[in-house]
């Protein structure tokens, strides 16, 4: 996990980019749990994260992030904001995806589609052949999004894994991290929470 918040502020010129390498060897199991991104107003951001699993690793893989802060008075109206994902299991990829909203985030937020007018999403994979036995679980802390429609958990078969994932929108990041915290715990097993978390 990380100490804090990563912040991404106003981008004085061109954007700011960052990519994480995650590579997990046989019989390994990794949980990246940083703790959310706050995404400030015309910042701009491109994350990547690319992960290497051996066929029989695990991962719990997280990405929070928060337009503004509702509580500082902030709200994130422009900008652009990239975040990338590929993972690999036994060389073969398992899962891609790329969420990226911008110039106008504040008019893509308010859409139904994408967080109904929350400023909070998160994103959270596990590779496990725990999957299917906690999927039930999962949708139960998950519910039905607080705002909009962008959130669930669904359950895929890969390889000697199962893939769940699950899409959390909330109104702000408090309201985010009532889900969120059980189901890190939930799905990271016996290891629970990070520290260094708290509501």
């Amino acid at each position: 996990t990380t100490q804090a918040c990563e912040k991404i502020y106003r981008a004085a010129s061109d954007r700011a980019e960052t990519t994480v390498s995650l590579d997990v060897g046989a019989g390994g199991r990794i949980a990246w749990l940083p703790q959310e991104t706050i995404v400030f107003d015309r910042a701009a951001f491109v994350r990547t994260l690319d992960v290497k699993l051996a066929a029989d690793a695990e991962a719990l893989l997280l990405e929070a992030t928060l337009f503004g802060r509702v509580a500082m008075g902030e709200r994130t109206v422009l900008g652009d904001f990239h975040d990338r994902w590929r993972v690999r299991q036994h060389g073969r990829l398992i899962h891609a995806e790329d969420f990226r909203i911008g110039p106008d985030i504040a008019a893509r937020l308010r859409r139904p589609a994408v967080a109904g007018g929350g400023l909070a999403v998160a994103t959270l994979l596990l590779v496990s052949p725990r999957a299917e036995s906690l999927l039930e679980p999962a949708r139960a802390i998950v519910g039905d999004p607080i705002v909009g429609g962008w959130g669930g958990a669904s359950l895929w078969s890969v390889g000697q894994s199962g893939k769940l994932l699950a899409r959390l929108t909330a109104g702000d990041g408090y309201q985010l991290r009532k889900r969120l915290v059980p189901l890190v715990e939930l799905l990271n097993g016996r290891a629970g929470l990070p520290k260094l978390w708290s509501l």
